[in-house]
């Protein structure tokens, strides 16, 4: 299947990938790590929403950043070239979530790195909206800042150290 098909086509999602709220947040990181190259941008695509959102509200990885209201192809176009030529991966390191009925948001405490084991060349959070709706999960937005010397994650985000 070409790329033009694939956004032409309502993807199918992965069963195992929209059973639950800690399966279709691992496959949104799943789908967005691993080394240079294409992206799996079908199986992103089967994760959110029609008319989905995601919001960077400042610096990012790959460029300096403003606040954005992207449409899911908007940000693939926009990302694609980044992970296209770099080893990227992010990782959850602490989540939150809150559930009411059908809609859950997740604070997901994130590390950026370029290979599965190095050190973290970005942290941040990403606030996750997903909707239970026709018997699997949708996300329907992600917002996300990336930490810096002015804003810190505080600390009841972060992993507990013993």
């Amino acid at each position: 299947m070409n790329e033009t098909s694939e956004k032409k086509t309502a993807p199918k999602p992965r069963p195992e990938d929209v059973s639950s709220p800690d399966a279709i947040i691992k496959a949104m990181y799943e789908t967005i790590s691993g080394p240079a190259g294409k992206r799996n941008w079908y199986r992103e695509r089967s994760l959110f929403l029609e008319g989905a959102r995601l919001i960077p509200i400042g610096k990012r990885v790959h460029k300096e950043g403003k606040l954005q209201v992207l449409s899911l192809e908007e940000w693939i176009e926009d990302a694609e070239p980044f992970l296209a030529e770099n080893d990227f991966y992010e990782v959850e390191i602490m989540r939150q979530m809150n559930r009411f009925g059908n809609l859950l948001q997740a604070f997901s405490t994130y590390e950026a790195r370029n290979s599965p084991d190095g050190a973290p060349i970005a942290r941040g959070i990403n606030s996750i909206q997903l909707l239970f709706k026709d018997s699997r999960w949708w996300i329907v937005t992600i917002m996300w800042d990336n930490e810096s010397k002015d804003n810190p994650i505080p600390e009841e985000f972060l992993p507990y150290l013993w």
